[in-house]
């Protein structure tokens, strides 16, 4: 297989390759990591004037703590996500939940932003960036702008950028630090993209009722899926087993994916109950072990 021919582009400066977008619009494709493009390219199931590069930028590939945020540069590596010391304390649902893309060996290629930016409803970071509230930045001929992420993604591989803008950064708020968090999925084997999965980050008051709650769902639909009913089922109830499980039911009406060659909807919907309720479970666990100190 082999791609089709195109102009490749090699800029080294943000403005430099907006510039590059605002020129070939909706005939250019960024190249960030390459792991979901340049199979596409190398399949001709995407056939662009122009393919920009954006490896050398550096301003990129910046992880940068800002009092109660964290900015993530789009070209920063996912492996760079999963090992830096300030994302796992400050936020360490994302570095749980990005160890489970893949292999080591895409996550050393694969970028923060180029996940986002393909937006495939069955992946993890887009996953966590709806759960905590991300803020999607990008950057085009008329400047900057943010995005919620709950707004970013509008369906399959499809999102809010327009066709010269280059996303630059992500943006996500930390949570509290008696927060607890849980991050679990369901695949056929290990590496492929999860058949259902889910984020969950807790807050629990002195006798362990929720007081905050955040859930969202890869896999069953074609964005990532903010549980807000089940949230909604569980905020100021006991952080039992029993509540968590019958606020796990929310999720079923959710679950808009049909059957395909990997599931049935029937099973899907199993598998969304199954993760959400374990991902709430292991938040509720790390809840108690930092109200306890441990």
């Amino acid at each position: 297989m082999k791609p089709p021919p195109f102009t490749y582009c090699d800029p080294e400066s943000v403005d430099e390759a907006v510039g590059l977008k605002s020129e070939y619009g909706i005939d250019s494709l960024v190249l960030a990591g390459g792991q979901s493009l340049l199979p596409l390219l190398n399949m001709r199931l995407v056939r662009p004037e122009a393919l920009i590069d954006i490896n050398r930028i550096g301003d990129l590939q910046k992880i940068e703590p800002r009092s109660d945020m964290l900015e993530v540069g789009a070209g920063v590596r996912q492996y760079e996500l999963e090992n830096h010391p300030q994302v796992g304390r400050l936020i360490p649902l994302l570095p749980e939940a990005t160890g489970c893309i893949g292999h080591l060996e895409t996550r050393h290629r694969g970028t923060v932003g180029g996940s986002l930016a393909h937006a495939d409803s069955a992946a993890e970071l887009p996953c966590t960036a709806v759960t905590l509230d991300a803020t999607v930045v990008a950057r085009g001929p008329s400047g900057t702008r943010t995005i919620e992420a709950q707004d970013f993604f509008r369906g399959w591989t499809t999102t809010a950028l327009e066709p010269e803008e280059v996303l630059v950064a992500v943006r996500y708020p930390v949570p509290p630090q008696a927060a607890g968090h849980g991050f679990v999925e369901v695949a056929r084997r290990v590496g492929d993209l999860a058949l259902a999965g889910a984020a969950a980050v807790v807050n629990l008051d002195e006798d362990g009722r929720f007081t905050s709650v955040s859930v969202g769902v890869l896999g069953i639909s074609d964005t990532p899926v903010r549980a807000w009913a089940v949230e909604s089922a569980l905020i100021g109830e006991a952080s039992t087993a029993e509540n968590i499980a019958r606020a796990a039911e929310e999720i079923v009406p959710s679950v808009t994916s049909g059957d395909d060659l990997h599931a049935t909807r029937a099973y899907r919907r199993h598998l969304a109950r199954l993760v959400v309720r374990r991902a709430i479970t292991a938040a509720v666990a790390r809840a108690h072990e930092r109200s306890d100190g441990t």
